[in-house]
């Protein structure tokens, strides 16, 4: 007899292998096997399959209203029907990994290669990027016949990443780097034969079709928002509710971001005071942006850093968690081809096949001009105790449904990673008051991120704008602060879900501690909000109000 549970379960199971069909370059990276010999099918009736297939099983879900799976399977199954609505496919070109080549150019480098079966799969992926090009060529070219355009700057940059990869030496293609383990059996022969012959002729055909088809209808910088697209606004509140899994307007988010900034001014005041002598807030900003002592000497020093700072939160996390992640953080540099317009660091989760370790990338390009004061607190962010303890151990939890350890919820994501951002002053892990500074400055950009991306997309504002908003209320420099504009510009709704979810996190852990005051245990609580795979909001929020289940 099939129970509710049993039904749950094949629920989940039926949405994880919806979306893993609809990433399999995704499903590789996460280590699932099945989908290593294919790219996406970007196709416009590929997402109208996608959608009638998540509307069903979102339909299917909500007979189970009081059932944590089918919680998570109906709003992930309602995250795809947001998404395909928003048609980001046609609109989206950029240098940063969001963009479809530069996707490929980033992830398609750190595929594991551990015998000669996976090898094979490799290459029959390899000779499926002209087509795979080719359907993101179309759907580009349906968003100029709509007035779906891109942001012309955007799509200037990624040619310049295009030509970067298609102007540099054939041996120092990322997509040759990875290592074959065991024999070779003409393998690298014939995958360079296939990036010579079949892929590099493919990114060409496609720089070609931006250069000469779609830059010239771009968006100037003066309209980048969704909100200059026709149906852009329900573009934009599908995405906003994908990634903070709430129903939060644009007008809301945009005064949090506000009032978040606004209530920074005082800690900014006291640090300030301590440190450079002054409470006068623009005064600090100019010495943390213009004090050549806060860059780093070269990209060497900048690595060393990080992983101190991460070797020193490894050491305090027992104190603070009672579950670990079964193994290390690894941190290496961005790499070259894709670090000019990449973001300041990010971090890939382990695979589930143990072939590839979590790793932390920092970015050391123009290391030089990058803020010293911001390496610790994205070391905590981005490694320990954030994302990687965050994924590693979602990935570890075996004794849940795949699709729970591996659900794509971006305000618990990074919500959490923020969350650590302060939690980290609480661990004493930030070595001085300098790198406090860059706690406080990553809180500035995180509500920063609400009012900015709420301005370009549901109001109206231009690039020049949104630049000069966080340089008036955040102590980045330049080059983080155009970067950043140009992501969100870029990933539309992204940005609004760190802010959103750490505010969630620090509202649901103030409730316990509140409800039970002597017996609230903070590893507990770590471990009752890790230890469930990624939650939407509403999810976890339900889940701690029963904690401990009284």
């Amino acid at each position: 007899m099939t129970t509710a549970d049993d039904r749950v379960l094949a629920l989940a199971d039926d949405l994880l292998e919806l979306q893993l069909a609809a990433e399999p370059l995704g499903a590789t990276l996460l280590g699932v096997p099945g989908y290593d010999d294919r790219l996406a099918d970007v196709s416009e009736e590929a997402g109208l399959r996608q959608r009638a297939a998540a509307t069903a099983i979102a339909a299917r879900a909500a007979e189970h209203p009081d059932d944590l799976t089918a919680k998570v399977v109906k709003q992930q199954a309602e995250a795809i029907v947001d998404r395909v609505d928003a048609r980001m496919v046609e609109y989206t070109i950029s240098d940063i990994f969001v963009g479809p080549a530069a996707s490929l150019l980033t992830f398609l480098p750190m595929v594991v290669l551990p015998d000669a079966e996976r090898a094979q799969a490799y290459l029959s992926r390899l000779r499926q990027v002209p087509q795979h090009l080719e359907q993101v060529a179309e759907r580009h070219r349906a968003g100029v016949a709509a007035g779906r355009v891109p942001v012309r700057k955007l799509v200037d940059s990624a040619i310049a990443h295009l030509d970067r990869y298609l102007g540099a030496d054939l041996q120092a293609d990322p997509l040759l780097a990875q290592q074959l383990a065991g024999e070779d059996n003409g393998f690298a022969a014939e995958r360079e034969r296939v990036v010579a012959e079949i892929v590099r002729p493919a990114f060409a055909a496609y720089r070609a079709v931006l250069a000469d088809e779609i830059a010239q209808h771009g968006r100037s910088d003066e309209r980048p928002g969704l909100c200059a697209l026709p149906g852009g606004d329900e573009a934009y509140a599908a995405l906003s509710r994908v990634h903070t899994t709430t129903d939060l307007t644009p007008e809301q988010l945009h005064q949090t971001g506000l009032d978040v900034i606004a209530s920074l001014r005082e800690e900014y005041a006291e640090l300030g005071s301590r440190v450079f002598g002054t409470s006068d807030q623009a005064e600090i900003f100019d010495r943390l942006i213009t004090d050549p002592a806060l860059r780093w000497r070269d990209a060497d020093e900048l690595l060393d850093h990080a992983r101190a700072a991460i070797e020193r939160a490894e050491e305090a996390a027992p104190r603070w968690f009672g579950r670990l992640p079964g193994q290390r953080c690894q941190v290496e540099p961005v790499p070259a081809a894709e670090a000019p317009g990449g973001p300041a660091a990010y971090y890939m989760p382990p695979s589930l096949d143990g072939l590839r370790p979590g790793v932390y990338y920092a970015n050391t390009d123009r290391a030089h001009e990058r803020d010293k004061f911001l390496a610790e607190v994205t070391a905590f962010h981005e490694a320990v105790p954030g994302h990687h303890f965050q994924l590693t151990i979602a990935i570890e939890l075996t004794e849940l449904p795949l699709l729970r350890r591996l659900a794509d919820v971006n305000a618990y994501a990074e919500g959490w990673g923020l969350y650590t951002e302060r939690l980290a002053e609480e661990m004493g892990l930030y070595s001085d008051d300098v790198a406090r500074f860059g706690m406080l400055a990553m809180d500035s950009m995180r509500a920063g991120r609400l009012v900015v991306d709420t301005g370009l997309h549901a109001k109206g504002w231009s690039r020049s704008q949104a630049v000069d908003y966080l340089r008036a209320n955040t102590p980045l420099s330049a080059l983080e602060i155009g970067n950043e504009v140009d992501r969100y510009i870029a990933y539309p709704g992204q940005a609004l879900s760190y802010m959103v979810g750490r505010l969630e996190i620090q509202r649901v852990r103030a409730e316990a501690e509140a409800r039970l005051g002597d017996r609230f245990d903070i590893r507990a609580f770590h471990d009752l909000v890790l230890c469930g795979g990624p939650l939407p909001l509403k999810v976890l929020d339900e889940v701690v109000s029963a904690w401990p289940g009284v």
